[in-house]
């Protein structure tokens, strides 16, 4: 035992010689000597908690940690209050002022998410039964680890650095991966035996790599004994976010309701929360698969799976689907499961090398319509088939188009080509004045044109991402999109004179500054998520809409009316225009 300890003194300090330093500058004795003194003062104060276990000892080790691996507010990047609000302008909720107030809110929703994830590995290396067995020098290593984990990469598996800088909570106690990496490291040490693939990592003592390496052996272990039977679980809004979020614990989600202690707090305090778990090795139910947060009781807030980018695992799909049928607003979740089933299709064509068809391109390259999986970024699979293929020549097959027609470079829209379809997002803040710009028929991606004046041109008939038309003031000579799959950007329009509104916005809607929605045209069969507006302007749009849905059919012109005015119907040649588009 006295060998092994030495062991791991020598890979202690060489590894953490920094700290160790400015924490045994006043003790005497080599290098070794100052680190299994400083070690020793370590472990006698956490056995001190663990003998006494009294509540305020405990509350001064964990201040004592927090002091060293808590993120202090000043290394807090301004680019973290920035990315917040670029995020809330881009789904509509204007320009958000980057005050005192807010940061000072969101510096210490950062802090406590810290401290709270730290104190888990904390109590876990207090009063856990196996835990309280280890060795100090163990326990060191492990926490001065920890300091190396950021955010966890579910489809790579490792996480990112962690810094001084790093946001994220720390990750959660997973005792099992903690084990394994301590006894990796023990038998290294001992014989200087280890895996081929890991053996730099031992002889470095690398916590990071080894941490990691021991998650993704022991996660492909589990995933065999998973299957789909399995229960739901309610948690009541208002319930004790604890119990929720300690039954996600050591699952490797990726959802924040099992990271910050503030994520699940706030979601329980906004509404119900449904788990779906499913068998563990012990026949449990309690691997958490999908994830259905409430806004109250009756609207869906968001859904969630355990494949990568938190999206649906394709065998839950029909779990999900039952489950959906207990909602009153399930049908616009129904599209992203008949997404997902299709998408799953074509991924299982692909992998089979069978030809794929020109609806199944159709679908894949969002032609019509984004494909809309239930994680917070696209279905990885999406990149996956396309990659393996000429997209290109599929889409001119498709369209029946020249390939010069398809484009993923913004160079060949501000030089003028004529573009059918532009794969990706087009960037063109820059432009104020846009007479004569000739866009691509279909955007598959955002399009940013937040800095025009005037609007003297036709948009695509289809974009497939977040249109931002705030510097617009006037619609006048505006002719938006029949289908925006995203949110729409209308902040600054302050008349709604000669707006006709798109037929669908898979998104929201923001018109934060209109006055008045007289000369607005609504289609139909208008569409969107919500509404940012005035409450004036908003219970108006809602009158519109409802006429709208009443109107009879013209029958010189086989065409619906768009929306009865105080005293005629709208009715004009654009109007039929936009309708027949």
């Amino acid at each position: 035992m006295e060998r092994l300890e030495m062991s791991w003194l020598d890979a202690i300090v060489k590894l953490y010689e920094k700290r160790l330093k400015l924490n045994t500058d006043m003790m005497r004795g080599t290098k070794r000597e100052k680190a299994k003194g400083y070690i020793e003062v370590l472990e006698e104060a956490r056995q001190e908690v663990m003998r006494s276990n009294n509540k305020e000892l405990e509350q001064l080790f964990k201040n004592f940690y927090h002091d060293m691996y808590v993120i202090k507010e000043e290394d807090i990047p301004y680019s973290v209050y920035e990315k917040e609000q670029e995020i809330a302008r881009e789904r509509g909720y204007g320009n958000i002022p980057i005050t005192e107030e807010y940061k000072k809110e969101k510096n210490e929703e950062i802090i406590k998410d810290q401290e709270t994830s730290l104190d888990k590995w904390l109590e876990y290396f207090l009063y856990d039964e196996e835990a309280k067995n280890y060795e100090g020098w163990e326990v060191f290593w492990v926490l001065e680890g920890l300091q190396t984990l950021g955010k966890y990469d579910k489809e790579k598996k490792v996480f990112s650095k962690r810094d001084k800088k790093t946001i994220y909570a720390y990750p959660p106690v997973e005792r099992e991966v903690i084990f394994t990496t301590l006894n990796l490291m023990e038998e290294y040490l001992k014989e200087k035996k280890g895996e081929e693939e890991i053996k730099a990592a031992l002889g470095q003592a690398n916590f990071k790599q080894l941490y990691e390496y021991s998650l993704r052996i022991l996660s492909e272990g589990k995933s065999e004994t998973y299957g789909t039977e399995g229960e739901w679980m309610k948690y009541e809004q208002g319930s004790d976010y604890h119990v929720l979020r300690n039954s996600l614990q050591g699952y490797n989600t990726g959802w924040c309701t099992a990271a910050g202690e503030s994520f699940a707090k706030s979601q329980l305090e906004g509404g119900d929360f449904y788990v779906y778990y499913s068998k563990d090795e012990n026949g449990e139910n309690k691997i958490p698969r999908i994830a259905i947060r409430m806004n109250g009781h009756n609207e869906i807030g968001e859904v969630r799976g355990i494949a990568d980018k938190q999206n649906m695992e394709g065998e839950m799909l029909p779990i999900l689907e039952e489950k959906l049928k207990e909602f009153p607003d399930r049908e616009k979740y129904y599209k992203k499961e008949r997404d997902m089933a299709l998408l799953t299709e074509i991924d299982k064509k692909s992998k089979r090398g069978e030809q794929l068809t020109k609806d199944d391109l159709r679908f894949l390259y969002e032609i019509d319509d984004k494909i809309e999986g239930f994680g917070y970024e696209k279905d990885p699979r999406i990149e996956e088939i396309i990659s393996k293929r000429d997209w290109k020549e599929d889409i001119a097959w498709v369209l029946d188009c020249k390939e010069e027609q398809i484009s993923d470079n913004q160079q060949d829209v501000l030089d003028g080509k004529t573009i059918k379809y532009f794969r990706g997002s087009l960037y063109l803040r820059f432009l104020t004045y846009a007479k004569g710009l000739k866009l691509p028929e279909i955007i598959n991606g955002d399009l940013y044109l937040d800095d025009l004046k005037s609007a003297e041109w036709v948009l695509p008939e289809i974009i497939n991402g977040y249109l931002d038309l705030s510097g617009l003031e006037s619609a006048k000579d505006l002719e938006l999109p029949k289908t925006v799959n995203g949110d729409l950007n209308l902040n600054r329009l302050r008349s709604a004179e000669g707006l006709v509104l798109p037929e669908t916005i898979n998104g929201n809607l923001n018109l934060n500054n209109l006055r008045s929605v007289e000369g607005i045209v609504i289609p139909p069969k208008f569409s969107c998520d919500y509404i940012f507006a005035s409450e004036e302007v908003k219970q108006e749009i809602r009158r519109k809409i409802e006429e709208a849905k009443k109107l009879p059919f013209r029958k010189e012109t086989g065409i619906k009316p768009l929306v009865e005015s105080t005293n005629d119907v709208v009715l004009g040649t654009n109007n039929i225009e936009a309708n027949k588009k």
